[in-house]
Parts: structure tokens; C-alpha cells; sequence
């Protein structure tokens, strides 16, 4: 007869076995849970939603910001707090161990950092051909060498820090995926212009990580979609991102595939997700100590997961730009399968990206079931 174990296979029986199971095997620790980035903004913060205005945003990102500070109210400053200390509180409240800073005070996920580094020109703006000539955007020019400007980010991790004992993230955009996104007329190739800026967010890096924040993420989407420069020079960049952090700070990067231009379709252009199995190797012997990946909207090949001997894998599992609810059985299934291929403790649930294009009842709901699923598996 199994240890502990009665005849009867009655309603006790069961409860009988559960306290057995529980005595004599250790706690599994819990599968932790974080969000990506960006959470849906409440309707009173000063500074809009990027996704909300991107139509403008193409044409001209920059200008449409420009209107805003122009517009906005006096107590913007303390808006912008309230706002940001209410989406904390809410991830806290539904469960997220890891929450964010939801980028309640940007304006865009890359612009906003640029305004705060010396030898970009947000005046005279270039034309420039976006996402291989889908369309033209008025972006910022890099017109002189690169430096850093006063520190802000630390202000806006103590901010978010305030209402939670939850370690919260604070996210930034990696060097490629800034150059995709603004004009280049200094430097004499990308890659002394993506080493100049990852000396320059280095400084911003290291002030956030003497403030006391213990998770910092670097975005870079571009890795996944251009693959040869990320393993070139990206991750090297990477690597300098992140010079003399200290190893009590968790380091992670963002790699998603692409938003779609609006909610609920099947099917968009995403980049090649067989770009993940192209980086995993560099990337879990770079100084990351965790790497996020999409897997809900387009699922990967769990055995990417074996890939990273050491890194943490934070794993998609809530798609970003489709409103239904997933259901928590769902995403248990999924993170079952996962633990077939990597450890416990290195596997974090989060959603595929940034929850930008959802409403708050909608994100609120589908983070829900990632928690409960996390919980449970």
C-alpha cells in the first residue's frame, strides 16, 4: 500500500493524502510572476498613452508630446505620482511579485529617455522610413556626442517603490532598438552609435541601481528582429548597459516580436521567433540575469528553454492584443510544460510584452489568471 495512503478513495481519503504529501515533501517555491512594462494608464494622468495617439505618433511622436506639455495641468508632477503610485498598488493587490512602474509618465517607451541625453535634437526632426518602409515618422536626430543628462529615473522608482514592499522594475530601451527609432547624424556607423549609448544609459543604470532599485530591464525587441546586429555588437552593448551593477541588482532583458496595429486579430507580422534559439547562447552567457520572451500569442518551441543553462527565463504566457480572458487552466497548462525544460526557480510568468493597448478591467482580469495559474501549478 502507497505510504500514508487508506482504502477508501472517499472525500477523506483525498485530504488524508494532500497533509501526507505536504509533511513529507519539501515546499515547491512558487512559480514568481512580474508584468513587462507598460500598464494601461488612468484617464487623469497628464501625459497620454503612446499607443492611444499612434496614428500621430508615426507622423510625427515628438510634436504630439510637445502639444501635451504645453497643455498640461500645473499638478502634473503630482498627477503623474498619483497615477503611477495606483497602477504599483493594483499589480500588488492582484498578486504580481515583481510590478512595474507601468511607464505612467511616458510619453513614449524611447523618447522619453532621449529628452534626458545631451546631443539628441528633438527641434529639427529627420524623415526617416519605419518598420522596412511601412510608413514615415519625424524622429529625433543624434547631432553631437552622446551624454548623459541629470539622473530621473531613480525619482521615478522611488516614486512606484513607495506603496508596495514588492521589488518593483523599472524598464529601458536598449541601444538598438533607439537607433531604429531616430536619425544618425554624428556617428559613423550604428555600432559606435549603439556602444556611445549604452556608455550614456550606463550612467542612468548605475544611479537607479545606487537608489536601491533591484530590478532593471533593458528593452530590446530589435534583437529578435535583427538577430546578426544583436549578436555583432547588441549584446556587447548590453553587456556595458549594465558595467559595475552590482550582483544584489536582478538584470534582465526584453525581447518581444512586435505589436500588432490594433486588437483582436488572428493574425499580424510578428518577427521569426526562431530568432530566440539564434540568441539564446549569447545571451545566457552575457551579464542578464534574466531574459524575457514571447510565448502566448505565437508559442515557441519549449525546448528554447534548455538553451539557458543559467539565466532566468521570464516566459510570456498572456497575450497582449487579444481581449480575451485566458483561462487559468490554460496557463497552468503552459507553465507545466515549461518546468519539463528548465528549473522552478529560473521560470518567471509574465504577459507576452507591454499592456499598453488593453483597457484596466481587461488587463486586471487576464493578470489575474496568470497569478492564479502561477500559484497553483
Amino acid at each position: 500500500m502507497p505510504r500514508g495512503r487508506i482504502t477508501s478513495r472517499s472525500g477523506a481519503a483525498w485530504i488524508f493524502d494532500e497533509a501526507v504529501d505536504k509533511i513529507m515533501s519539501p515546499q515547491r517555491p512558487k512559480i514568481r510572476t512580474t508584468a513587462i512594462g507598460a500598464y494601461p494608464k488612468p484617464d487623469y494622468a497628464p501625459v497620454a498613452n503612446w499607443f492611444d495617439l499612434r496614428e500621430v505618433h508615426r507622423r510625427n511622436p515628438t510634436g504630439t508630446y510637445s502639444a501635451y506639455l504645453r497643455e498640461r495641468a500645473d499638478d502634473a508632477e503630482a498627477l503623474l505620482d498619483r497615477a503611477t503610485e495606483e497602477v504599483v498598488r493594483e499589480q500588488a493587490e492582484i498578486g504580481i511579485d515583481i510590478p512595474t512602474d507601468g511607464e505612467i509618465r511616458r510619453e513614449h517607451y524611447i523618447y522619453y529617455h532621449l529628452r534626458r541625453i545631451d546631443g539628441f535634437d528633438f527641434d529639427h526632426l529627420t524623415t526617416k522610413a519605419m518598420r522596412d518602409g511601412s510608413w514615415k515618422a519625424e524622429v529625433p536626430t543624434v547631432v553631437s556626442p552622446l551624454s548623459a543628462g541629470a539622473p530621473f529615473l531613480a525619482r521615478d522608482w522611488r516614486v512606484a517603490q513607495s506603496v508596495t514592499e514588492k521589488p518593483v522594475k523599472i524598464t529601458v530601451p536598449g541601444p538598438l532598438t533607439i537607433i531604429d527609432s531616430t536619425a544618425n547624424a554624428h556617428y559613423e556607423s550604428e555600432q559606435a552609435l549603439a556602444l556611445a549609448l549604452a556608455d550614456v544609459l550606463a550612467v542612468e543604470i548605475g544611479a537607479l541601481a545606487d537608489a536601491g532599485c533591484r530590478w532593471i530591464q533593458v528593452d530590446e525587441p530589435l534583437f529578435a528582429r535583427n538577430p546578426e546586429k544583436a549578436l555583432a555588437y547588441g549584446v556587447e552593448a548590453l553587456d556595458r548597459r549594465f558595467a559595475g551593477v552590482p550582483t544584489s541588482v536582478n538584470k534582465a532583458v526584453h525581447i518581444c516580436c512586435g505589436y500588432p496595429s490594433e486588437l483582436d486579430l488572428e493574425d499580424y507580422p510578428k518577427t521569426d521567433a526562431a530568432s530566440y534559439f539564434d540568441l539564446a547562447d549569447a545571451l545566457d552567457r552575457s551579464v542578464v540575469d534574466a531574459v524575457s520572451l514571447e510565448d502566448a500569442h505565437r508559442p515557441n518551441d519549449l525546448g528554447l528553454l534548455e538553451c539557458f543553462a543559467r539565466s532566468t527565463v521570464i516566459l510570456g504566457v498572456v497575450d497582449i492584443a487579444q481581449t480575451r480572458i485566458e483561462a487559468i487552466d490554460q496557463i497552468r497548462t503552459r507553465l507545466k510544460a515549461a518546468l519539463d525544460h528548465i528549473d522552478r526557480e529560473r521560470l518567471i510568468a509574465a504577459p507576452d510584452c507591454g499592456l499598453i493597448m488593453l483597457d484596466r478591467e481587461t488587463t486586471a482580469a487576464k493578470l489575474r489568471s496568470m497569478v492564479a495559474a502561477a500559484r497553483t501549478v
